[in-house]
């Protein structure tokens, strides 16, 4: 008989693989796998249950509803276009800002939910100034990744990572947010002086953007105010976390429940029914229950012993050497997360990187290697068109305008971006730990 290590290692790869394909949507697979371990006796449904993390599913799950009902207000599009203003309409200037405003907006919302809002409003603007909307496209692909890297809401991999190590709001933004503007300052510069010189526009299109009342973009004022309400309390909740005692989950469900009630009240009771479902609709359900059937099958393989071998390899294979460690988790994560969804690698690897702890002398000592870890899965993203969700979506959105973005051609851009990110990544990490 096979033992359930192997059984568990030999559902993962099916899974994975799967993944990879795209054959079968990423919610379905890795909940037949989840529930292919239990059929097997890997598991017992108990145990199933127990493995999910539920501080992740209600952090996703509030933070999506919150940025659902906020995004209705317009604010986001209004964000946009009073950037491209403010710069007068300069296609230099709106390159830099645009992408400089999804990096921000993405390190509070999910990349995602981003793009879909810049994107469009982008496309419209490029198009009264008669220029190319090929290298804002890129930029705002670029930056959401970049951006979402900087907390621990800002892409799930962090989120996968804050709720395994119980680390708080501050923790990323102290940490990562110095490295991600230098990464940011550095990518903008290079776009601006390779595509500045050919982006021209006349001043008779430029007075057409300039035209524009981002005012009008504001569809709901009272619940733009309820939206900023609740999001500065939110983001209030996180920073003093630990102080509180609360999970990030529980306040984002809180932040979450607290905005229908502003939503809905007073309607009448039918109304205010039809508004919550037509939200609750919105959650991007898909990703709840990918997360939730990973959770089980990663817990599996931790429970059989499997990952805690691997881990014991990967010390081996870098000679017990922290610093070997921290460029190797960050290199492998950058590569892997190119190619195939962050989410499942980082979920994996969590395990892992918890069994080295030991070695290197507690969770204190090994926190380089988990700050890799989510520099080079986040980051990693970027590296080709379907390193991440954002990548894709875009690359849609710009099919639909007629203004494809090709896989190779995303290629000669993505990968300079995705080096010199992984570049001033590790010169950071090395300059703060290791000299």
């Amino acid at each position: 008989m096979l033992s359930t290590a192997i059984i568990a290692g030999m559902i993962l790869v099916l899974c994975y693989s799967v993944l990879f394909t795209e054959k079968i949507n990423r919610a379905v697979a890795v909940m037949l796998g989840a529930s292919a371990m239990v059929i097997c006796g890997v598991l017992s449904y108990e145990e199933a249950v127990k493995g999910v993390d539920f501080n992740t599913i209600a952090l996703l799950i509030g933070m999506m509803i919150i940025v659902g009902i906020t995004e209705k207000s317009g604010a986001f599009q209004f964000a946009a276009i009073f950037s491209s203003k403010l710069v007068k309409a300069n296609p230099r200037g709106i390159l830099a800002v645009l992408g400089v405003v999804t990096a921000v907006l993405s390190a509070f919302l999910d990349n995602v939910t981003t793009v879909l809002l810049i994107v469009p409003v982008t496309v419209e603007i490029t198009r009264k100034l008669k220029i190319s909307a090929y290298p804002f496209l890129l930029m705002e692909i670029f930056s959401s990744n970049i951006g979402g890297t900087a907390t621990l809401i800002g892409d799930p991999p962090n989120i996968l990572i804050g709720s395994a190590l119980n680390l708080g709001f501050t923790d990323f933004l102290k940490n990562l947010a110095p490295i991600i503007i230098v990464i940011m300052v550095a990518i903008t510069a290079l776009f601006v002086h390779f595509w500045g010189p050919t982006m021209k526009a006349s001043a008779e299109n430029r007075a057409l953007v300039m035209s524009i009342n981002e005012k009008d973009a504001i569809t709901d004022h009272a619940l733009l105010y309820k939206s900023l309400v609740v999001l500065g309390i939110v983001i209030a909740g996180f920073i003093i976390a630990e102080e509180s005692g609360f999970e990030n989950g529980f306040i984002a469900l809180f932040g979450a429940s607290l905005m229908l009630l502003l939503y809905t009240f007073n309607l009448p009771h039918t109304k205010a029914d039809a508004k919550v479902e037509d939200v609750l609709s919105h959650v991007d359900w898909t990703t709840i229950f990918f997360f939730a059937g990973l959770f089980v099958i990663v817990g599996t393989l931790d429970a059989t012993g499997f990952l805690e071998d691997v881990g014991k390899y990967l010390v081996k294979a870098t000679e017990s050497s922290l610093k070997k460690s921290v460029f190797a988790v960050l290199a492998i994560s950058a590569f892997f997360s190119a190619m195939v969804d962050n989410i499942p690698f980082v979920a994996t690897m969590i395990p892992i990187l918890k069994t080295m702890e030991i070695e290197f002398g507690g969770r204190q000592a090994m926190m380089p290697v988990w700050w890799a870890l989510s520099l080079g899965a986040c980051l990693g993203g970027n590296g080709t068109l379907i390193g991440a969700s954002a990548n894709v979506i875009v690359a849609g959105i710009a099919a639909k305008e007629k203004r494809p973005i090709g896989f190779l051609r995303f290629m000669i851009w993505s990968i300079p971006v995705m080096l010199i990110s992984i570049i001033i990544a590790s010169i950071a990490l090395y300059i703060k730990y290791f000299i």
